[in-house]
């Protein structure tokens, strides 16, 4: 009989319930979760949501303006780190919008600003591996690579002798394109036509300066050069020449007359800076001849002077040179060398380029957001005599007020009072306050109220250069400044360039201000400000909001008043990637 073979009984499938299904779901998360923040694979996930969220707050408008009310209304916010796109954030230098700009007489490359409330509120965070800067004179010659790591430079210029990177950091030979063989030897070949020891030349302006070598072996002679440059392709040669030591600062010849007193500079300076003098009738030499000391001098190297297919730009430069009345001191290569007249006695003339004297009502001194003028500045307009020669040399012209502190009302009577107030405070930073001054741990510092310069003049034995800003809205006391030897600008708070020290905050928005003086301040730098006691308690509380140890002092004793110093430190900290 067969047997039957059923086989073994088959199990039943397994019906999945809701509540597995939910909870095989919350296992997986719960391995995501550990996985992502206990071990590395969730790093860049993280860094990217920090980043994305950083990047809306920056740029929302209603957010910033809430956190800007909430910080002063007392509460205790802190202002969030940038993405680190921002690193090479500056405001009115945005390439992007200015690239739109119309390039005629470069005003793309011109400061062009939005509104405020456009801005990002945030702290920009330094370079990937920043280190304490290379302390001067040191970094003259060295800087770290980590602090600027820009190549471009070094690959496009090294041959020319500008920089080399070697190891951990950028090599400054002390070169440039017009001279390869270095700075050094330049300047001693100027020396046989200018008087540059001595101290009859005291401050001097490098224009296209790339690294800044010959402003930076200048001072060795004395001789204190503002170099500039616009941000271009190089975009970091004025960062390498701040971070060298050497004084500098973003700017560019286009439309507007440069941020300058007249007859500031006893030297201006190009080497290949291909600016176009002689150019919309000869606006950029008369821009020149504006700066320029009477008596001073004119040194440009490179194109067009003798230079190969350029025979009409150089004609055309030595024709408004003599409509000018410069007298050629001597051509040398492809290097010219004028010397400009000590008035205004040559004109009327007549000229191919048409240009005469400007009217009378015009302030030559005036040069905030100001246009060109196709005129020549008058020197008559300056109140005494401020020529080369007339000007005492250095140091004696430090302590002496020249002519134009009398353009001030009792200009005279204040410039010692204010000379001998500083000299007392400074004395009372360096001995009380704890600050490095004097040492070379500080080496460049900003006035944000310069006055007369007295704080300047009081640091004059020190190895540190102070850029001296003076408001435009304020009393025009900048071509004192230049006069007694010192440099600086004209600047708007509300566009702040830079800021160690700070004087009546009242007219600005504190918020933007301190957080646009963090962005160029150094970690590890300081802030000295000092006002009213009202003033202090505001600014230690947004001092707080940008992350900054603050300090309150008391004034020095034989100071008169109710003024107290808050002293800030900005740490080093580093963008959490």
């Amino acid at each position: 009989m067969g047997q039957l073979n059923l086989g073994s009984p088959k199990k039943p499938t397994k019906k999945w319930k809701l509540l597995d299904i939910i909870t095989t779901f919350f296992f997986i998360l719960v391995i995501l979760f550990f996985l992502l923040v206990f071990t590395p694979l969730g790093d860049p996930l993280a860094a990217s949501g920090r980043q994305t969220l950083l990047r809306a707050s920056a740029s929302d408008p209603k957010q910033r303006v809430k956190l800007v009310e909430a910080i002063e209304e007392g509460l205790k916010k802190k202002i969030e780190f940038c993405p680190e796109e921002y690193v090479d954030y500056m405001p009115c230098e945005d390439p992007k919008r200015n690239s739109m700009l119309s390039r005629v007489m470069n005003f793309y490359r011109e400061r062009h600003c939005s509104n405020f409330n456009d801005e990002p509120l945030c702290l920009i965070p330094p370079p990937k591996g920043y280190m304490v800067p290379v302390q001067w004179p040191h970094s003259l010659h060295k800087i770290w690579h980590s602090n600027m790591p820009y190549n471009k430079i070094a690959d496009r210029k090294g041959h020319q002798g500008w920089m080399k990177k070697e190891s951990q950091h950028f090599i400054f030979p002390g070169g440039g394109t017009m001279f390869p063989d270095g700075a050094v030897q330049y300047i001693e070949k100027l020396k046989q036509y200018i008087p540059i020891t001595g101290g009859v030349l005291r401050t001097a302006l490098d224009m296209g300066c790339g690294v800044a070598s010959f402003g930076g072996f200048l001072l060795s002679e004395n001789i204190t050069t503002l170099s500039f440059a616009p941000r271009d392709s190089h975009k970091a040669q004025i960062q390498f020449a701040l971070e060298r030591g050497v004084p500098a600062m973003v700017a560019m010849l286009g439309t507007r007359r440069l941020p300058f007193p007249a007859f500031s500079f006893d030297l201006v300076h190009c080497s290949r800076c291909l600016i176009p003098f002689t150019a919309h009738n000869a606006s950029y030499f008369l821009e020149v001849d504006r700066v320029l000391r009477p008596g001073g001098y004119v040194v440009i190297s490179g194109p067009p002077v003798q230079w190969a297919k350029q025979d009409k730009e150089w004609a055309d430069l030595q024709a408004i040179a003599r409509a000018l009345c410069y007298e050629l001191i001597a051509v040398d290569g492809n290097t010219v060398i004028w010397k400009k007249p000590l008035g205004d006695a040559c004109f009327p003339n007549q000229n191919e380029f048409g240009v005469g004297l400007c009217d009378e009502s015009d302030d030559p001194s005036y040069a905030w957001y100001f246009n060109l003028k196709k005129c020549v500045s008058r020197i008559s307009s300056v109140k005494g005599d401020v020529s080369i020669g007339a000007i005492p040399k250095w140091p004696n012209r430090l302590a002496k007020p020249s002519s134009r502190v009398t353009q001030i009302k009792n200009g005279r009577d204040v410039f010692e009072p204010d000379a001998r107030r500083w000299a007392r405070r400074i004395a009372y930073y360096k001995n009380s306050l704890n600050l490095k001054l004097g040492t070379s741990a500080v080496r460049n510092i900003m006035d944000m109220n310069a006055f007369f310069g007295g704080f300047a003049a009081a640091l004059v034995s020190d190895p540190v250069w102070v850029m001296n800003v003076v408001p435009p809205h304020r009393p025009s006391t900048l071509d004192v400044i230049f006069d007694r030897g010192f440099i600086g600008v004209y600047h708007n708070c509300m566009q702040i360039a830079s800021c160690v020290l700070l004087n009546a905050f009242s007219t600005c928005n504190l918020v933007d201000i301190m957080v646009e003086m963090d962005r160029i301040l150094r970690p590890e730098g300081t802030v000295v400000v000092r006002d009213t006691p009202a003033v202090i308690d505001i600014v230690n509380r947004v001092a707080h909001a940008v992350r900054w140890s603050t300090t309150i002092y008391e004034r020095e004793p034989e100071s008169t008043g109710s003024d107290r110093i808050l002293v800030a430190t900005k740490t080093l900290w580093k963008l959490d990637l």
